[in-house]
């Protein structure tokens, strides 16, 4: 689904899949299924090189294990029962011109006797391009672009990563937050795509400030009256303008007035959740769906 310009950042967005996904590992992609993803957005990492993944490997694995051990040194390449992964995410960019992504992978060893047996992930996290064309022009040769960071897991071990990264590779993390005006992007742009089985619910959740605790209120749409009253607003199949999302959220809050006299667009939008997707404005996303992840990651 196309989408014209406006405030959504990029990578949220469900598209129709890129040429580019044919590459893609289905193993790794199903890995970042069925998870929460906390979002971090990610400047030009200086002197970064694919080609070292193995190397930046083994460092963060010591730079883990001395921050586990506060601060105490850690010799590169011991046995930390724990090993730290760099990999490529290959498909995961929107066109041929972005960076491909990277996969963070913190694993404990396995203390049983065997052969075979499997080191358990802990923690993980993986960086993307969704800056778009224009601003990867603008980048200088020196400098990769994987502006935005998903990772799952504990938040000490995103601290300790994140901290590697910006003192190895000059850049910075932030936490990234979705405003009510992209909430209602993903809302309309995931009621719009088609889903042939195990539609659920769609939800969208707000908040009303008040005192001494706020109000959330939960609005349950079933899918096919979502998508229904969607049919009826799109004027371009395949486009989105920010006129037609108004609309759409405009017809919900008259209907939800209608029955609860309760004005919705004077409280905030905190959450989306339909059948493709759910996203919450502290800056959480989960994809549960195997056919549409990939086009949506």
């Amino acid at each position: 689904m196309k989408k014209r310009k406006s405030s959504l950042f990029y990578g949220l967005s469900l598209l129709s899949p890129p040429p580019v996904l044919e590459n893609a590992d289905p193993q790794k992609i199903a890995f970042l299924l069925r998870k929460q993803w906390t979002l971090y957005s990610v400047t030009p990492m200086y002197k970064f090189s694919y080609g070292n993944l193995k190397a930046y490997s083994r460092l963060l694995s010591a730079f883990v294990a001395a921050e586990k051990q506060k601060g105490l040194a850690v010799e590169v390449g011991s046995d930390l029962g724990f090993k730290v992964t760099l990999s490529t995410l290959l498909g995961l960019k929107g066109t041929d011109q972005d960076q491909v992504a990277i996969l963070v992978q913190i694993a404990s060893r396995s203390q049983l006797p065997f052969e075979n047996a499997e080191d358990k992930v802990v923690w993980s996290g993986w960086f993307c391009c969704v800056s778009g064309d224009e601003l990867l022009e603008s980048v200088p040769e020196d400098f990769t672009c994987l502006s935005l960071f998903l990772a799952n897991g504990a938040e000490s071990y995103t601290a300790i990563v994140g901290t590697w990264f910006q003192k190895t590779f000059d850049c910075c993390f932030s936490r990234l937050t979705i405003s009510p005006l992209n909430l209602a992007w993903m809302a309309v742009m995931w009621t719009g795509y088609k889903v042939d089985s195990h539609m659920t619910t769609t939800e969208l959740v707000f908040s009303v400030p008040c005192t001494p605790h706020s109000l959330d209120i939960s609005y349950a749409i079933h899918p096919e009256d979502a998508k229904a009253l969607w049919d009826t607003i799109q004027k371009t199949p395949g486009e989105v303008t920010q006129e037609e999302v108004n609309l759409f959220m405009d017809c919900l809050y008259s209907h939800f007035h209608r029955h609860f006299k309760i004005h919705l667009s004077a409280a905030r939008l905190v959450k989306v959740s339909t059948s493709i997707a759910s996203a919450h404005c502290d800056g959480n996303i989960k994809v549960p769906r195997s056919q549409t992840g990939p086009g949506l990651l």
